[in-house]
């Protein structure tokens, strides 16, 4: 078993609630709090969150973290 974590992103439109309500639709849980800083270089605000789950299969690097 292992625990696996994710941090996503987006631009703060409703694609980064739709991204984290996707992930816990899928079993992955809230790990601490959101985050929410301007991107100079493309000039918008971003969100972030991290989320944890874990998960029967052993941890591999090439393990694609969003199908799991």
């Amino acid at each position: 078993m292992s625990k696996l974590f994710r941090f996503l992103t987006e631009d703060d439109t409703s694609a980064f609630c739709h991204k984290v309500s996707e992930a816990l639709s899928k079993g992955w849980e809230l790990y601490g709090t959101p985050t929410y800083a301007f991107d100079e270089a493309n000039g918008v605000m971003r969100c972030g969150q991290a989320v944890t789950k874990e998960v029967e299969a052993d941890y591999d690097p090439d393990m694609k973290l969003g199908q799991q």
